[in-house]
């Protein structure tokens, strides 16, 4: 089976050095973003945030976070990409415009208001979990936009989470779940690294 979207699948690599004179303009970061947000969640409660940081200042403040990475320097940008914990809350704005829209009544968004809260209200593990899990699916959304326009990309989890929400002003419920870069691969990198069996790793009951 052939398409391009199972092909970038494939293609796609995580990359450790870039070209630091390349860079992205905003239109491009923001349209990296749109395709993150495709990614499905929870009741749909779309719990990230993206912070994209292209500045001198701001790589060097995070490069710092993240253990010294270069990578973190020569990318066009560095995206903290954040899962926000106490998703309940938002649960009314991120579906009144489903209502809206003639998809469901009055009725139906007052269950589905009842049962997001009962699912995550005073459940701090549940949260975390479910904010962990919303924003890796957005990170992937993100790479898998970036490989189709071209570019390289490569998620970390080598950083100081307590550093990174103190140095970016990150409110309190807002997790940093990884970091990713994005940019121009430069010479060095590997070749994507093989994957095991799918045999392996699959068991069909």
């Amino acid at each position: 089976m052939t398409h391009p979207a199972l092909d970038l699948i494939r293609q796609r690599t995580s990359t450790n050095f870039y070209d630091p004179a390349f860079t992205l303009d905003d239109a491009t970061i923001r349209a990296l973003v749109a395709y993150a947000v495709e990614a499905p969640s929870s009741y749909n409660l779309q719990n990230w945030r993206f912070i994209a940081v292209t500045t001198p200042a701001g790589k060097q403040t995070l490069m710092d976070a993240a253990y010294g990475q270069r990578k973190v320097l020569d990318s066009a940008v560095t995206f903290i990409v954040c899962g926000l914990l106490e998703p309940q809350r938002d649960v009314r704005a991120v579906m009144q415009p489903f209502h809206d829209e003639g998809h469901i009544d009055a009725a139906e968004l007052e269950a589905w208001i009842d049962d997001t809260t009962r699912s995550y209200e005073g459940k701090p593990q549940k949260q975390r979990d479910e904010a962990i899990r919303s924003g890796s699916m957005a990170a992937m959304n993100l790479m898998l936009a970036a490989q189709a326009m071209g570019l390289a990309s490569g998620p970390m989890i080598g950083f100081d989470p307590a550093a990174v929400a103190a140095e970016f002003d990150l409110a309190p419920i807002e997790v940093p779940v990884m970091l990713v870069t994005v940019g121009r691969a430069a010479a060095g990198n590997w070749p994507r690294k093989r994957r095991r069996p799918v045999d392996h790793v699959l068991a069909v009951v």
